[in-house]
């Protein structure tokens, strides 16, 4: 089955690690493409090619702000993902308290 195109899908947009670099860094606030830039060790043409599929997907907004452009992420947009995401977090939470309790058991019975 072929895969989904990067731009129509938030969940294979963030596939790309340069992409979660960029929406980790927009976490922070809203950023410029010449502040993205200068924080990762990609070129303006590539973040920007990045830029414009998150904004596709739905995952960053952007303003015009005088001559520049300023991308934040949408937390709106995030939230799938967070959702999908937070049954795994439940599970291993359950499972390293399990562990946990083993390991205990075992403290005690070396006691």
């Amino acid at each position: 089955m072929a895969r989904a195109a990067t731009t129509t899908d938030a969940f294979n947009a963030v596939a790309e690690p340069r992409r979660r670099e960029i929406l980790d860094l927009l976490a922070d606030g809203e950023r410029s493409v010449g502040d993205i830039v200068s924080n990762i060790p990609v070129s303006q043409p590539q973040v920007s090619k990045h830029l414009k599929v998150l904004k596709s997907v739905g995952l960053v907004q952007s303003r015009s702000d005088g001559r520049q452009r300023l991308y934040s992420l949408d937390p709106v947009a995030l939230k799938p993902m967070h959702d999908w995401v937070s049954r795994f977090e439940e599970m291993w939470n359950a499972r390293l308290d399990r562990l946990d309790d083993y390991l205990s058991d075992l403290q005690k019975e070396q006691r």
